[in-house]
């Protein structure tokens, strides 16, 4: 077992989360239930399944967590880009949040990579 609070891939897919959560208060009261309630399961999906991960025996189980959560940063990167064309949200935070995902789908892809 890891401790995942001391993983750098987990903190950035924590502070993405945290700022998902943040831009998600600017898309109108209507989509609460629809577009910014997906945008936020999402983005606590990719720190949720590392910290899976993290709590199970052996590198092959935290790789499929890993897998998991790069599948779920995926369908955020969707998600911001849908939110962006039905002009939820600014092209800024767009770019800002897409560059956040990035990142994450890279640590993540090389941690895969090493416990391979």
């Amino acid at each position: 077992m890891k401790d995942f609070h001391e993983l750098k891939v987990w903190q950035k897919a924590h502070q993405l989360a945290l700022e998902v959560y943040r831009q998600s208060t600017q898309l109108p009261p209507d989509e609460r239930f629809g577009l910014t309630s997906h945008l936020r399961k999402t983005a606590t999906s990719v720190p949720s399944n590392i910290a899976e991960g993290c709590g199970r025996e052996g590198d092959r189980e935290l790789a499929r967590f890993l897998n998991i959560a790069s599948g779920s940063a995926s369908e955020l990167e969707y998600q911001l880009l849908l939110a962006r064309d039905l002009a939820y949200l600014s092209a800024d935070a767009h770019r800002a949040l897409g560059v956040q995902v990035g990142e994450v789908k890279r640590m993540l892809y090389r941690f895969i990579q090493t416990l391979s």
